[in-house]
């Protein structure tokens, strides 16, 4: 990775992180606790049915509380509180048998307590990144005292993906005190200071956990993580994405410490408003066929290969991922067409104002921008950047993680300002009686957004970690989560 130029406004520590980088060669000793920094957010337990958790919050409520599952190192379902589970009336009803999990206090953790919990968490909220998929949810009942059923109003078969994330593990509400694997001890230096939680048949029960056991746990900004994990400071960042990418080349971080998940997911534009240019399909569809996708991939990571389909693969849908009509590369017929397609359009509309594009602020935002920006003047459209939380973008960066293998995620995280004929597809797929109604509807709702031009995708997700050597646990995986009971190759 060489360096390059751009603009931004946290230059000067980029430049800090620079002269101070030491390649990787300066690591923390294995008899420390380890150190770990998140990007985005700070490291604070918050109740995620009452707040979206940020990056770090995410991390921190995974490591000191667990749902009935829980994810692996390598993103695969394990047993959490539930030590067993069946899966009875064709995927509609999901029956959990709780192990002897304990409080902090030392009392049991009843069923009682975790549908209460999880009650709170379903409850519906359009601002929760799971609201979509936690609409099938029907019931969630206390059995006795030690099982839980929850029953759905369709089968879900990645249901258990879906127990699996933060959002719906189970603590108190008072305190928002959880089960582990990790617990909370005083702060110091900045970060929170987590110890393994014992259990009562532990051989080492009574014993105190070595320091090497210890989590230190903080969120930073992108530029200090990797500054602080160049100077031997931190022996793990999580959390990197697209936007603070090209920091790695500036601080010239060693390449074998750079580990990038395998991520699926969405990673594109999508129309946010479909007024002016953007309210013609023939319109969306130009502008999708000039955007040179390869060029714009390639001009963050050149590893970086671009998508073609809305799906990653086939999933849940009756049908393959629907092919959209125009290419990655663009050729010259088809920037051609788009040229004449705008400038009739400019003819008609002399005063058109700038389309508003909603990206990232961070360094690899400017290289995003700067491959849509020329693809699309390259045509004679007006465009400006804005903020990615603008209300009045009429393109939207959409760059989020699969939770779970769904096509109907896919759908409906894509379906931003989509045609309202393609929503009511979508959300009849969530309603279809059968798995065979349902992937007819999702591929349908697939093609259907492929012709509408309302979602372009770009690549998948890029998701980075830095990791020290002493973290051999630490596995790539598609949901780009790491607990941090799983780095170092710990049983627990």
């Amino acid at each position: 990775m060489a360096p390059f130029p751009f603009s931004h406004a946290r230059f000067p520590l980029l430049l800090a992180a620079a002269a101070l980088a030491l390649g990787g060669c300066d690591r923390r000793p294995d008899d420390t606790a380890v150190a770990v920094s998140v990007v985005g957010g700070t490291a604070r337990v918050a109740d995620p049915s009452r707040t979206e958790l940020s990056p770090a919050e995410r991390v921190l409520m995974g490591a000191t509380a667990q749902g009935l599952v829980r994810f692996d190192a390598a993103g695969q379902v394990e047993p959490a509180l539930a030590e067993r589970w069946i899966v009875i009336d064709e995927g509609q009803s999901y029956i959990f048998r709780l192990g002897d999990a304990r409080w902090p206090d030392g009392n049991r953790v009843t069923a009682s307590e975790v549908v209460a919990t999880l009650k709170r968490a379903v409850r519906p909220a359009h601002h929760k990144p799971l609201a979509g998929a936690l609409r099938l949810v029907d019931e969630i009942v206390e059995m006795t005292p030690e099982v839980v059923e929850i029953r759905l109003r369709r089968p879900q078969p990645e249901f258990l993906k879906l127990l699996a994330q933060p959002e719906l593990a189970i603590f108190q509400a008072r305190g928002l005190r959880g089960t582990g694997p990790f617990e909370l001890g005083q702060p110091a230096r900045g970060a929170q200071q987590l110890r393994p939680i014992r259990g009562l048949d532990d051989e080492d029960a009574d014993t105190l956990p070595s320091p090497a056991e210890r989590i230190e746990l903080r969120g930073d900004r992108a530029a200090r993580a990797v500054l602080r994990f160049t100077r031997g400071d931190l022996d793990l960042v999580l959390g990197g994405g697209v936007d603070d990418w090209p920091l790695l080349a500036v601080a010239e971080v060693a390449r074998e410490s750079i580990r990038v998940d395998p991520a699926v997911g969405l990673f594109g534009l999508a129309v946010a408003r479909r007024q002016g240019f953007l309210a013609e399909t023939a319109n969306r569809t130009a502008l999708a066929g000039a955007l040179d996708r390869s060029a714009i991939a390639a001009g963050v990571r050149e590893e970086w290969t671009p998508a073609t389909t809305l799906l990653p693969a086939q999933l849940d849908s009756a049908a393959a991922p629907a092919a959209f009509p125009w290419p990655a590369t663009p050729t010259e017929d088809t920037i051609g067409q788009a040229r004449a397609r705008v400038a009739i359009w400019m003819a008609d509309h002399p005063d058109m104002a700038p389309l508003r594009i909603a990206l990232p602020e961070g360094p690899g935002g400017n290289l995003l921008w700067r491959g849509i920006g020329r693809s699309l003047r390259a045509i004679g459209l007006p465009v400006e950047r804005v903020a990615i939380d603008a209300p009045d973008a009429d393109l939207r960066l959409v760059d989020k993680v699969a939770p779970l293998d769904s096509g109907r995620w896919y759908l409906d995280n894509a379906c931003v300002a989509c045609d309202p004929m393609i929503r009511s597809i979508i959300d009849s797929a969530a309603d279809a009686p059968d798995a065979e109604t349902r992937g007819r509807l999702l591929a349908d709702g697939d093609a259907a957004l492929a012709a509408d031009a309302s979602f372009v995708p770009i690549a998948l997700p890029l998701r980075w970690s830095l990791v020290s050597p002493r973290l051999r646990a630490w596995t790539p995986n598609p949901r780009a989560w790491h607990p941090l009971n799983h780095l170092r190759g710990d049983p627990s």
